[in-house]
């Protein structure tokens, strides 16, 4: 029988993935089409690296997000630090549809800067009560970060 904290990990990966999943089929509608004729700044990465990096981003908030869970849902500091991931996931979600979906770099910007406030704010609540769960989500961070900044060059760009 699986423990608590393992059950409550593959379910928050798997909703973490299906998002990712989702995501993607916003962003396969244009990547080829829209977004290939866009320019672009020079350090923009190969489009084969954003599937697995996001798939390995997606994996580390999902561990992120159970181990938290498997804290108690019951406890207010868990419930706060939850609530911030499931809203930050949203908006990791609602980037994409903006940003390839509806094909608005400048939309998508706003999007992306609530993002990362929403992303350290979890950081911030992960951190009260799980600091290795915390800890997981700083590459996510990191990867959201520059993702930003490409972002912000594209909309600049074009």
């Amino acid at each position: 029988m699986m423990s608590k904290t393992l059950t409550r990990i593959l379910i928050a990966v798997a909703v973490c993935l299906v998002i990712g999943f989702l995501s993607a089929s916003a962003t396969a509608s244009s990547v080829n089409t829209w977004y290939a004729t866009l320019n672009k700044p020079s350090f923009n990465p190969p489009d084969w690296i954003f599937a697995p990096v996001w798939t390995v981003l997606y994996i580390l908030m999902g561990i992120a997000a159970g181990m938290v869970w498997s804290r108690g849902f019951y406890h207010k500091w868990v419930k706060t630090a939850l609530y911030h991931f499931g809203f930050q996931l949203l908006l990791n979600g609602l980037w994409s549809i903006v940003f390839f979906g509806l094909r608005e770099p400048g939309m998508a910007l706003m999007v992306i800067l609530s993002l990362v406030v929403m992303i350290l704010l979890t950081i911030k609540w992960f951190k009260i009560v799980d600091r290795k769960a915390a800890y997981l989500l700083y590459p996510y961070l990191a990867w959201v970060c520059f993702a930003t900044i490409l972002n912000f060059s594209i909309w600049q760009l074009n």
